[in-house]
């Protein structure tokens, strides 16, 4: 096992993958510990991937992997989690705007006891109003629905211990997720400022119209973080609520139609509106119960434990042995 991975996604950065590769071979050989990088080609249409050929034949430490189509970053990520042999896994973007100095310092606060070290770009070399204003609304967001407060989500400079990441299933746009999905392993996540360079060729492939599919994932981070193992308390919750509306609506009606003081003609709409409460209560309730049916067998199935354990210390008791007379 090698000391760290530095996981890399590219697509059609051929402008910059040999600095790239030079910044990072020479910040980690003169680290001077055993290392990796594996740059993921994530369905590039340009000379990329015949550039990182070309460099993978010079240099034993660099690793390669193909996309057939562009899967995503996500995907990218997950690969190379998949096939990393670190004990320390980094990842960041292949665009020169992070800084390979910087990982040293943040594979140090994990063997200092930190799980996770995100990056913070504090100054953000950014348009304003199209990268940084939405970031910035963004990680608030995040930090505030998922109780994991970071700065910075959106850097994809981070370090990871190999035991945190390896296991995760990334799905959509998960990957800058991935310190909020941790947390249900460990709460040691630290942050640290990092270098943020300007964008030294072409333009980002990302603008604020990801906004919406990074809130939708955030609603799935939410649920999966707070309700993956008991779904019945959010549909049961929601469900009781609106059956018990339903149920004072109807029991109103019916005592208003009793009394005589009153036709349920006159309040046909609201009569509806409350059988139609009770019932979807009912639905959501039931939904409820077969989400923890699905949840139980997920994790029996499995062998999937509902908790984590970072080490166990305990005193082994000593054998006493009696010669026999």
């Amino acid at each position: 096992m090698v000391d760290l991975t530095v996981v890399v996604p590219v697509r059609n950065e051929a402008a910059s993958i040999a600095e790239l590769h030079r910044e990072l071979f020479e910040t980690l050989t003169a680290w001077g510990r055993s290392f990796e990088i594996i740059v993921v080609d994530d369905g590039s249409t340009d000379e990329s991937f015949e550039i990182l050929t070309r460099l993978q034949s010079a240099d034993a430490n660099l690793r390669v992997i193909r996309f057939r189509r562009n899967f995503g970053q996500t995907a990218a990520f997950a690969a190379g989690f998949d096939h990393a042999r670190g004990r320390y896994i980094v990842t960041m973007d292949g665009d020169l705007q992070n800084d390979p100095a910087d990982i040293p310092a943040m594979v140090a606060a994990l063997e200092r006891g930190a799980d996770i070290v995100c990056g913070w770009r504090k100054e953000r070399q950014d348009p304003f109003f199209s990268r940084r204003m939405p970031s910035t609304m963004a990680n608030a967001l995040i930090s505030i629905v998922t109780a994991v407060r970071l700065h910075d989500y959106g850097c994809s400079l981070k370090a990871f211990r190999a035991e945190i990441v390896k296991p995760m299933k990334l799905y959509g746009e998960m990957h800058r997720f991935l310190p909020a999905i941790a947390s249900e392993q460990t709460s040691n996540i630290d942050e640290m400022v990092v270098r943020h360079r300007p964008r030294k060729y072409g333009r980002s492939k990302y603008g604020i119209g990801r906004t919406i599919r990074v809130v939708l994932d955030l609603l799935t981070v939410k649920f999966l973080l707070t309700y993956s193992t008991r779904p019945l308390q959010i549909f049961g919750l929601i469900g009781g609520i609106m059956g018990l509306v339903g149920f004072v609506i109807s029991a109103w009606l019916a005592f208003e139609r009793l009394i005589g003081a009153m036709s349920l003609n006159q309040h046909g709409p609201l009569l509806l509106f409350g059988i139609l409460l009770i019932f979807t209560g009912v639905q959501l309730v039931t939904l409820g119960l077969l989400a923890e049916l699905q949840a139980r067998t997920y994790h029996e199935s499995q062998n999937k434990p509902t908790y984590v354990i970072r080490e166990i210390r305990q005193t082994l008791p000593v054998e006493r042995v009696f010669s026999s007379r």
